[in-house]
């Protein structure tokens, strides 16, 4: 597949000397001329005056007949340049530059500027180019006799009494000496009758002629006695005839003995042993009967949920010199894969043009939205079946986006908790989701069905949208931005969550018992008053606010809380079993009062598992090194424990006595809560089977 351009845009500014290259091909009943002047006043040499003109002129003689097609401007001179300049009094700015050099310290510039539209409805008449003033710059160059400046115009024109031609117009800045050779391609010859070439150069000087020739395909050509074969660059205009264009040359050459029938490229040569010369532009004329094929998509339509694409095209016969034959083919691709082809039905004559339509079916591995390209004279292999008087221009390319909105992911229902105030709701949050990565396409949000598939009364704020009911459903739709008609529907609901009840909780105190380093508190109590008013409720103690909020670190209940830091606030979650998000946070304190150890006055260790020890409570919890001995009546130790030891049941542990059932009696106790202070009680206890 050839991918082309037919104008090539080459230099941008100030690069070292740029390769003269195609700058545009015009093909019809086309010829041209060039006209210019010189702003040097002599020229130039090592004694000569080093001054220099700001303006000069030339006179453009076009023939009744004959109409203007296009017209190219072109000046140089030494030094880094001066790219603004005036046209018959209108401002000029270049379009392009050129740059050369000869050494380190002589640099010279050229500039271009497509004049067409002035010299169209200018027509016959004197040209003053000015504004070109180089009096600061030339002062280095004028030594060694490089001083100079100039100008040129290009004009192409058409007359009906000319052969079919094409005109190539290269352009860029070359160089000599010592030999230059420019290869010029894109060229069709069908005829040599009439075939010239013609070029713009700078810095030529009459007076040098060392070596100097000018080669086409190996033949050296003059023009004499204007251009002798052995002095090419001597300040001279072959179509004026003038002879004084000091340090310039515009020159035109018959090609016919020195170009062959069927040829599409030709080899410029040029010597000069001494004479620094540059090349600026080189332009041929050549008889040229060929078609040129191109190609413009005109529009692509698409239905709703379908890979097909409908093209409408042109295909165009304009800047040719002969008919395009029918059945020249064409191909479409899609990512360089082709995807259609088709050809053309009939001759398309000179300046003509067809329009035509194909449908093609985008693969399944082709993006959604991407760039189909139309390729004429193309046989699907990237090869052309027709000789083109230009072959790069072969292709157009538009973007197409298929309608294929989807809905990617279904959104999720919501469930919101009602706190008792108008409930808001960024309904969009799904949105992500719902359309994936397709590009161009958006979402819209109704409250009923009939408005989706309809689109009509979409919701207006759904970022901020109000739920009014306790089950809404959000119906939403999916749709192309190129084609809102191509769309899908669907919805999700929302509800709202009643939260859980409010429970008064009453503060809890716990006994303080002396020296007690914890204080444990039962909270099962608060547990069943809250569930007895939220019926499968999720309950959770915590000590912070932010841990209640987040349900993080919340406090173990196996069986009970015990904490060091009194009096202190303990925070209760209560949420909602079937969402977990919609809660109330109650709070109660826990402190402590004084209270003193409980010691039963008897128990009753008969094996009926109610009061079978003599268990004191609080004291396991509280007093981490307290003693207890228990007496009989005639004082004899029967008992003696502490943290490590079983609760009393009624045996002796004491070795002098041995592990036996005592009797039914009285008994004293004495009870160390802590060995390092003298803090101890004493009392009765009845034992009874």
């Amino acid at each position: 597949m050839r991918y082309i351009l037919t104008f090539l845009v080459l230099v941008s500014l100030m690069s070292n000397a740029q390769d003269i290259s195609l700058l545009q091909q015009l093909n019809g009943r086309y010829d041209y001329l060039a006209i210019g002047n010189t702003m040097n006043q002599f020229e130039n040499g090592a004694n000569g005056v080093c001054v220099i003109n700001t303006e000069s002129s030339a006179t453009l003689t076009i023939n009744d007949s004959s109409q203007i097609i296009a017209a190219y401007l072109y000046w140089a001179g030494s030094g880094s340049g001066d790219f603004n300049v005036m046209l018959n009094d209108i401002e000029i700015t270049a379009e392009r530059t050129f740059s050369d050099s000869l050494d380190a310290t002589r640099e010279f510039f050229a500039a271009f500027a497509d004049v067409s539209d002035q010299i169209i409805n200018t027509g016959t008449g004197n040209y003053t180019l000015s504004q070109l003033d180089l009096t600061d710059a030339i002062g280095p160059y004028c030594s060694s006799g490089t001083n100079f400046a100039g100008w040129a115009i290009v004009v192409v024109y058409e007359n009906d009494v000319l052969p079919l031609n094409q005109v190539n117009i290269y352009d860029g800045l070359q160089s000599v000496p010592d030999e230059l050779t420019i290869t010029l391609n894109n060229l069709n010859v069908l005829d040599n009758e009439g075939a010239k070439i013609g070029f713009v150069a700078w810095e030529g000087d009459s007076a040098l002629a060392v070596n100097e020739s000018l080669r086409i395909n190996g033949n050296v050509i003059g023009n004499p006695p204007l251009n002798p074969s052995t002095n090419a660059f001597n300040g001279t205009n072959s179509f004026t005839g003038n002879q004084d264009l000091y340090n310039m040359d515009i020159d035109v050459y018959d090609l016919q003995n020195n170009i062959e029938i069927g040829d599409q490229s030709a080899e410029i040569s040029l010597t000069s042993g001494q004479d620094f010369v540059m090349i600026n532009n080189v332009i041929t004329v050549l008889n040229s009967q060929l078609p040129e094929a191109t190609i413009a998509i005109n529009a692509i339509s698409r239905d709703c949920f379908s890979r097909v694409l409908n093209l409408n095209y042109t295909v165009f016969n304009s800047n040719s010199t002969d008919v395009l034959p029918a059945f020249t083919p064409i191909a479409f691709y899609i990512e360089d894969e082709l995807v259609a082809t088709s050809e053309t039905q009939i001759n398309i004559p000179i300046g003509g043009s067809e329009t035509y339509s194909v449908s093609i079916m985008v693969p399944e591995n082709s993006p959604n939205t991407a760039t189909v390209i139309a390729s004429v004279d193309d046989n699907g292999f990237g090869e052309g079946t027709v000789t083109e008087s230009n072959e790069l221009n072969n292709i157009d390319e538009a973007p197409y986006e298929l309608l294929l909105p989807a809905i990617i992911t279904e959104a999720l229902d919501v469930e919101l908790c009602d706190s008792g105030q108008a409930v808001f709701l960024d309904i969009t949050q799904q949105e992500i989701d719902v359309i994936g990565n397709q590009s161009n396409v958006e979402v819209a949000y109704y409250l009923t069905l009939e408005d989706a598939e309809a689109s009509t009364n979409a919701i207006l704020n759904p970022s901020d949208f109000e739920i009014t009911e306790s089950l809404q459903t959000i119906f939403y739709r999916v749709f192309s931005i190129s084609d809102p008609t191509c769309a899908v529907t669907s919805s999700f609901q929302v509800s709202v969550v009643e939260p859980p009840v409010p429970v008064g909780i009453q503060d809890v105190t716990s006994c303080d018992f002396e020296n007690a380093n914890s204080v444990a508190f039962n909270f099962s109590a608060i547990q069943m008053q809250i569930e007895n008013d939220n019926p499968n409720a999720v309950v959770s103690f915590y000590i912070s606010l932010e841990d209640a909020e987040q349900t993080e670190n919340a406090i173990g209940l196996n069986p009970t809380f015990q904490t060091e830091t009194l009096p202190r606030t303990v925070y209760v979650n209560i949420s909602n079993p079937s969402f977990e998000n919609c809660s109330v946070i109650e709070t109660f304190r826990v402190t402590t009062e004084n209270c003193d150890i409980d010691v039963p006055t008897g128990f009753s260790p008969n094996g009926d598992q109610t009061n079978d020890t003599f268990t004191i409570a609080g004291l396991d919890n509280f007093y981490e090194n307290y003693e207890l001995r228990i007496y009989n009546r005639w004082g004899t130790l029967v008992y003696k424990g502490n943290k490590s030891t079983a609760d009393w049941d009624g045996f002796s542990n004491q070795p002098s006595i041995g592990k036996k059932s005592l009797p039914v009696g009285t008994y004293f106790y004495w009870l160390q809560l802590d060995p390092e202070k003298t803090d101890t009680k004493v009392g009765w206890v009845y034992l009874t089977r």
